[in-house]
């Protein structure tokens, strides 16, 4: 199994561009959102059974889950949303692995927004936290996502808090002012970890 990087941060902290940025070095992303959309697309038994719980309004016109309504139903129902991490965290985790286990270099960048609030770090060698403040964070994710000041604030009342994250970093990435800053760090990481994988320490 290759030397593992775990990094994640809150909402509207740039986890993408950072990720992006390892990706350029030619390091392996393997990405949990993407692993997480993928067991449910259209004829997967992962997708079956939520149909079979929920019925086709659960379906778009196009075939595919339809993610808004899917959530609407956990919110307000937390059984749903315990029924729905049992379905999908061990397919979840089971192509995690493989992909793992495909991973041509030294070391690999596993992106999981909710590494802290699922208790997965243990799972990584080293957990990298990218960090801005929440003031930065609303207002990333309100222009990204075209929300309001309570939708973006209600989201990252969910998630976990600012504290909780980087009690849990092994390194972190302030990535709130310049990004030739965050990118300098990025590469002083990348040969910190090339060296931990050749050495297989943590």
């Amino acid at each position: 199994m290759p030397y593992t990087v775990a990094l994640t941060g809150g909402i509207g902290s740039g986890k993408t561009t950072i990720a992006n940025a390892f990706a350029a070095l030619g390091v392996d992303i393997i990405d949990a959102d993407v692993i997480a959309r993928e067991v449910v697309e259209p004829g997967t038994p992962a997708l079956k059974a939520i149909v079979q719980r929920h019925g086709d309004a659960i379906l778009t016109a196009e075939g595919t889950l339809y993610r808004a309504r899917l959530r609407e139903i956990i919110f307000q129902q937390p059984q749903e949303k315990n029924w729905l991490n049992h379905l999908l965290h061990p397919l979840i985790n089971a192509r995690t692995q493989q992909l793992k286990l495909l991973a041509a270099s030294p070391y690999v960048l596993w992106v999981v927004p909710l590494l802290v609030e699922n208790g997965l770090q243990h799972q990584a060698d080293r957990v990298l936290v990218v960090d801005v403040d929440a003031e930065t964070q609303l207002q990333r994710t309100q222009q990204r996502d075209g929300i309001s000041l309570s939708q973006a604030k209600n989201i990252l009342a969910a998630q976990a808090s600012r504290e909780q994250r980087l009690a849990c970093a092994d390194d972190i990435i302030d990535n709130s002012g310049k990004p030739e800053q965050a990118l300098l760090r990025v590469a002083e990481l990348h040969q910190c970890y090339l060296r931990l994988a050749a050495t297989g320490k943590d």
